[in-house]
């Protein structure tokens, strides 16, 4: 996310991050990646709930294309840690516009589901470019 704070900030987008973790995971979380943005700690999951973001299904966390993602990131130089999460709590993306309407709303399936952050930035870059 790094290589597009630039246009981030052109686009007039706020990044928050939210987590269901606990605060000394979080802390750990911010330390270890360096995050810049606000971090929004949802213990009770309301966020998650009210954005449709419930439990994966088994095979969705647990199958090949999870394993396969987990694999890509190993040969790239990440590493992988042990998490005492709950796994199956899905993610997402949501961006919102200044006035409140739901611009882009992608709940993953799983870890694997994570679109490219420029498929994010698209619609946004479209609205940008309609009222331009």
């Amino acid at each position: 996310m790094r290589e597009y704070e630039n246009e981030i900030e052109t686009l007039a987008l706020r990044v928050l991050v939210v987590t269901f973790e606990a605060a000394p995971m979080a802390e750990l979380y911010v330390r270890g990646t360096g995050l810049r943005w606000p971090l929004v700690l949802d213990s009770s999951r309301s966020l998650y709930d009210a954005y449709g973001m419930s439990q994966g299904r088994w095979w969705a966390i647990w199958g090949p294309a999870s394993w396969l993602a987990y694999g890509k990131l190993i040969l790239r130089g990440r590493r992988v840690r042990r998490t005492s999460a709950d796994v199956y709590q899905l993610g997402g993306d949501v961006l919102i516009d200044p006035g409140g309407a739901i611009v882009v709303h992608h709940v993953g399936d799983g870890p694997a589901d994570r679109p490219a952050l420029t498929d994010l930035l698209d619609p946004v870059r479209r609205a940008k470019n309609t009222k331009a």
